[in-house]
This record gives C-alpha cells, structure tokens and sequence, in this order.
C-alpha cells in the first residue's frame, strides 16, 4: 500500500468561507484518506511509510484542462493576431494536413510536459491520430479525457471511416490506464459537420454510452452563417440534432443569449470557457456570469497552444476572475474562489470525473504543490487570492495523480524531458522546411 503524508502543508479546500486549511494530509494508494489539523506523532509513525514535508508549500487540487487540442504545440507561433477563420483556414488546417501520426506524438508529449509542470493533472484533447495521445496520457501519468475530433468536410466514404476510427478509439480506450483515460465523442462543431453528419455522432455516442463534446458558438461569423444556412442559431441547431441528449461539453459558448442560456441550463450542458484563446483570437467574451446564474457548469479551457499560446491553466484562472470584473463594471463578478473552482472541481465535474478536483477525503489523490517561499507570494495575508492572482504555473513544484508523484522538484518523473524537446525541435523542422 502506497501510504504518504503530507506534514505541516497549508491547503485550499472547497469551503468558501474557510478555504486555507493548515495542518496534514493523508494519502493511502490512489485516495485521500486524511486532511485536517496536524496528526500525532504516534499516528504518523503507525500509519504512513513516506513524510513530505509541506513547509512553505501550497497544496491545491490538480487544475483541470477542458479543452485543447495538444499536438498543435508545433504551430505555436505559426499563425497569431488572425480571426479565427483567416487563422484556421490559411495557418492551421493546411499545416495540419501535413501531420504525421508522430508529429502528433510528439507535439502531444511536449504539451503534457508542459501541463504536468505547470500544475494540470487532468485534461480535455480533441484531435487526430488519437491512439498516439492516448499512449502518450498512459505514459506521463497524466489524466485525459480524449476524443477524436472529426471534421465532416469531406466525401461520404471519408466521413464513414473518420467516425468508424472514432467509435473504435472510444472502445479501445474508454477507461483504460488504471481509468485514467475517458473518451468523448466529438463532431467539431456545427460548421464543420453537415447535420446528418453529426445525427450520426448522436446515435453512436448513445451506442457507446459517452458524452459528445464539441465547439459552440465562439464567433458571432460563425453564428450568422449556421443562421443562413440552417435557419437555426448553434444551440438551437444542436438541440434539434439531439446532441443535447447526450451528457455534454461545449467549448467556448461566446455568443449566447438568454434563450440559449436557458436551453444549456435545462440539458445541463456544461460550458468550457476559454479565456485566453478567445481573447487572442478577438472571438468575444463568454457571457459567464449569466451562465452562472442560470445554473450552468463552466469550467476552463486554454484551448490549442496555438491559439493561446501557452497551457497555463493559472493564467486563465486570473483571466476568468479578471475580465468579467472588467466588462460588468463589478469588482465581485468572478471572485478568486469562483475562479479557483472553475479551474479544479468544476473542471472536473464538467468532464464526468467527480472523483477528483478538489482536497476532500474519499477523492482521488490528484493534487499539485506550490513554492511560497518567493517574494510573490508574500505576505502570506490570503493564499487562495494569491493562487489566482499571483501564481503561475512556474509556481508548481510537485505533481502527484493517482497518489503517484509524476514532478518532483520541478522535474517530470515519467517522461524524458530533453529526449522529447530534441525530437519535437527536429518534427517542426521537417514540418515548417518540408
């Protein structure tokens, strides 16, 4: 039995009013078993085999990731300060088409070293060559919830063979690595996939049994054009489809209204917002504190390292409590446990994983340290505020998923990090100079 005990930590808990608990935390194989005040000596040395010392460290739920697209680290910096059509049509789907199932290893790889180091221990991927990410999730210790995005653009026997590989994805992988890895279904989003086309994801994902994740309404263009091409605004377009009776995950959700608010709330879809991409692309901002109101899980997303163009998931937490603050003219828009929420039990809860997210007993054991023993961090007068607006991912120190440490010391236990950086460097390469 794996038994460790954190000793002396200070910890953000879900509890609104009280969230900076000090004291130890206890970890028996994959679960948290203890978290309170601190234990007796006696206790200590009967019942646990490995003491961490938790002094001046911050022990928080790992964040979690709810949309992104991994492998598209080779084309960061490929394409910026575009629209998202200019930036998909001219920069990313041609650069794509080039992909092999290695440089979709390997970007993967690269973008969950810099996840896992940055603090994320679960995350959401929708791409290609998705056997290639799923053995690159069991490798790194990393959770994944994974999902082969298709795009329905293409001939009838291409869309036949993209959604018979995703079906088989699905029932490959669907809870393999000791359940680290989830599938998803996923039709990209309504403006890529006829509605026959995505009827057809519809019915499988009933046959599976598994959510349907998909993008939604993040530009107001591309809302305008389901309009005239399918007399339907997205959510309503979707509802017609069905998606919405499946459990499901929309990205983005930039451009809703009230109506639509109300459809997701009584589906209980859960939104995931992307802050940072959709800032960076000029898409909008998602009306979250409506969603909110309206009962709607939001969680956070970084979207592709293309668009963002990093994986920080505390840097999007600081954006989701910043500029909501900023448009509503309401300094207690978003405050920082909201924000905090957003980036670890409701990130879990919106991908069907309410084992995790957040220090409690009974939950997995998938939590994250930080060093607060730096200049920002000081005065210790409100660590949950500092974790969202101070912190950084560079902040992250020791990653444990599963009560299994994957970083220590700021080093990735499981993967070669030079081996992998080297290969990546070569793949973009060949990728840019043919």
């Amino acid at each position: 039995m794996n038994r460790i005990l954190i000793r002396n930590g200070t910890f953000l808990v879900p509890d609104a009013k009280a969230p900076v608990l000090q004291g130890d935390m206890g970890i028996k194989d994959d679960k948290i078993v203890y978290i309170g005040s601190s234990l007796s000596q006696e206790s200590v040395d009967t019942e646990y085999d490995e003491i961490v010392d938790g002094r001046r460290k911050l022990f928080m739920p790992g964040l979690v990731n709810t949309h992104g697209h991994a492998a598209m680290s080779l084309l960061r910096g490929v394409g910026d300060d575009l629209a998202l059509q200019v930036w998909l049509e001219e920069k990313m789907w041609p650069n794509e088409a080039k992909f092999t199932a290695d440089d979709v290893r390997v970007g993967t790889l690269l973008s969950i070293l810099e996840m896992v180091k940055g603090g994320t221990t679960a995350f959401v991927d929708m791409y290609d060559h998705m056997n290639e990410v799923a053995q690159a999730v069991e490798q790194s210790g990393i959770r994944g919830c994974l999902t082969r995005g298709v795009i329905g653009l293409c001939p009838p026997d291409v869309q036949d063979a993209k959604l018979a590989e995703a079906v088989q994805f699905a029932k490959d992988w669907h809870g393999k690595a000791d359940g680290r890895i989830t599938a998803m279904m996923s039709p990209h989003a309504p403006y890529t996939c006829p509605p026959d086309y995505i009827l057809r994801f519809v019915e499988a994902a009933h046959d599976l049994n598994l959510p349907i994740h998909t993008h939604m309404s993040e530009t107001a263009r591309e809302v305008a054009e389901n309009e005239a091409a399918y007399g339907l605004r997205p959510v309503a377009h979707l509802e017609k489809l069905g998606v919405f009776s499946r459990p499901c995950l929309v990205a983005h959700g930039v451009h809703l209204t009230d109506d639509e608010i109300g459809i997701l709330a009584k589906y209980d879809v859960r939104v995931s917002h992307n802050p940072g991409s959709n800032l960076k692309l000029a898409s909008g901002v998602a009306p979250v504190l409506k969603l909110l109101k309206a009962g709607v899980k939001v969680s956070l997303g970084t979207d592709g390292p293309a668009s963002n163009n990093n994986l920080d998931m505390f840097e999007e937490m600081r954006l989701a409590a910043l500029i909501h603050k900023g448009i509503s003219g309401d300094p207690e828009a978003v405050p920082a446990y909201s924000a905090f929420q957003m980036g670890t039990r409701e990130g879990a809860r919106s991908i069907w994983l309410d084992h995790t997210g957040a220090l409690e007993i009974g939950n997995k054991a998938d939590f994250i340290a930080l060093n607060i023993d730096q200049p920002h961090f000081y005065p210790y007068s409100n660590l949950l505020s500092h974790a969202i607006y101070s912190a950084s991912a560079q902040d992250v120190t020791d990653v444990w998923v599963d009560g299994k440490a994957i970083v220590r010391g700021g080093s990735c236990l499981t993967l070669d990090e030079e081996k992998i950086k080297a290969e990546f460097t070569l793949r973009y390469e060949k990728l840019i100079n043919g």
